[in-house]
């Protein structure tokens, strides 16, 4: 993929949520929502503060994330659904 987030922006795919619920109830599509965990494909540089100093960015390609249910900007490259969203949308990191 040739694509580099801009500044405190990062790059997240959709982790695919179960189909099945734990007593094995299958969920149609259309009844799903979507999932608010991700996996980072890609990291901006970082941000500036307003004295211009370089704020460094504190995630990285490969960390799991959650995020909230309207964050971002959904985009579609090579194929694969995709979601930018700067840094301060993310609500933490799964270990």
């Amino acid at each position: 993929m040739a694509f580099r987030p801009l500044g405190d922006r990062v790059l997240v795919k959709r982790v695919q949520e179960e189909e099945k619920t734990a007593g094995g109830i299958i969920i149609p599509d259309n009844a799903k929502e979507k999932p608010q965990e991700g996996e980072v494909v890609a990291v901006g540089p970082g941000a500036r503060d307003d004295d211009g100093d370089f704020i460094k960015m504190e995630l990285s390609v490969g960390d799991r994330i959650l995020f909230g249910k309207w964050s971002g900007s959904e985009v579609k490259i090579d194929g694969q659904d995709l979601i930018i969203m700067k840094e301060s949308d993310v609500l933490g990191v799964l270990s």
